[in-house]
Parts: C-alpha cells; structure tokens; sequence
C-alpha cells in the first residue's frame, strides 16, 4: 500500500537569502544595497518516503483553488503508475480495506483502496469536495493531530529542498523561486533517498546502534547521511545532492 505525504511551505521572500554561497577567488559575492521585497511564493510538495520520491510545484499562493486541483492531477498520475489489483477485497490483507481505516465498511460503494495519504488537517484538507475526490479514487486521507506535524515527513523534504534551492541566493521573483524549487526537486529524483520512520519507540530501539541520520522537520530518517546541500548557480540550474 504506498504511503504518500502533502505539505505545503514557505513563504519564501524574494529577497537575498541567508547560507553558504559561491565566488570566484578575488571576486567575492556582494549583495544589494536596497531593500526590494520581489514578492512571496509557497512550495506544495507531494512526497513518497518509500522510495524519496517528490512532486513539487512552486505556487504564489496555496488556497483550496490552487491546491486541490494540483493535488488531484498528482495523485491521478501516482495512481495510473500503480499495477494493477489481482485480489479481491476479502483477499487484501486488512490494511489495503477501507474497513480498518474508516473503522467500519463503507456506506456507500467505493473502489478498491489503492494509497494512504498523510496530510495535516487544515480546514481545506476536510472540506467534502476534496475528500469525496479522492474517496472516489481509492485515496484514504490520514490527518496528523493539532501540534503533530512532526508526523508528516513531507517536513523534512522541504526542509532539505529549500536550502538546496535559496541558501546563499538572491531570488528576483516568486517565478524564479519556484523554477529554482521545480529544478532542485527534479535534480533530487534522478537520485532519490528513502526515509525511514523515527519516531520514538524506534528510537528506543535503535538507540545504541547509532545507525540512523536523523533528519530535521519530521520523525524520519535516513540509513546514510545526506551530502552537503548544493547551491543554485547564478543562471537558476539546480544541484542535485
């Protein structure tokens, strides 16, 4: 059953931004005497923790208007690359059934259930528009508590895909910023990294081993520690990590 988290980030000022930077030698890096604000832009982010693949999309705002239907798109592309069911509903083991997360059989027909979704719960994430949608698609939604966004590991990719993208950066516009996330979302896939989850009583468990990465934002972590983040060069090329 895959397992996918939604979030979304920011804002993100399109001003000079704090981090690590590059310069020739003798030709250091200098920054703007004026103070332009260029405007804010948000980061809605769709991510596997399975397999670390990410979906991101660079938005100027992310109200229900612009979410849902980006969203929808999304999970539509996800669900068309999954295989196909060979096992009727009483075949699948109890956690592929609508019954052991809605905690009683549906009232209403609905097709088999294909993919967990973890997302917190802002009123747009409950209106009924959305969660019928992806009722009707075999999408189970899954809301993190009030103060339990350390649930979502969604957390931790966009914490490692913003300081990939503006550490040290001087972005000119919303536009730029979200071009410069697409390219380092992008740039992450051709080698993604897997989380695990490290909540606490995995913790505990693995305590002494000293075998996990922990990553900041969420529970998850890794079995290898990330490289250093790479910078977005001048012309708005992303690094890959």
């Amino acid at each position: 059953m895959p397992v996918w988290c939604e979030d979304e980030a920011g804002p993100y000022q399109a001003i000079p931004q704090p981090g690590a930077t590059w310069a020739p030698v003798g030709k250091p890096g200098l920054r703007p005497h004026e103070y332009i604000r260029g405007g804010t832009a948000k980061l809605l982010t769709l991510f596997r923790p399975a397999t670390g693949e990410v979906r991101a999309q660079g938005v100027t705002n992310a109200t229900n208007a612009v979410l849902h239907p980006w969203l929808q798109v999304e999970l539509a592309e996800v669900l068309a690359s999954l295989p196909p069911l060979t096992l009727t509903e009483d075949e699948r083991p109890p956690l592929a059934r609508w019954a052991t997360w809605l905690g009683h059989e549906p009232r209403d027909p609905l097709p088999p259930l294909r993919l967990l979704l973890i997302w917190d719960n802002l009123a747009g994430h409950l209106s009924w528009s959305i969660v019928q949608w992806l009722f009707q698609h075999g999408v189970m939604p899954l809301y993190t508590p009030l103060g339990g966004s350390w649930l979502n590991m969604a957390e931790s990719i966009q914490r490692i895909l913003k300081r990939r993208t503006l550490d040290g950066q001087h972005p000119q516009s919303p536009t730029e910023i979200g071009t410069w996330f697409q390219q380092t979302a992008k740039a992450w896939n051709r080698h993604p990294t897997p989380f695990l989850w490290n909540g606490k009583r995995r913790q505990r468990r693995r305590k002494q081993r000293g075998d996990a990465h922990a990553l900041g934002g969420s529970g998850a972590h890794t079995k290898q520690p990330l490289s250093s983040p790479g910078t977005v060069p001048k012309n708005g090329t992303a690094r890959g990590k």
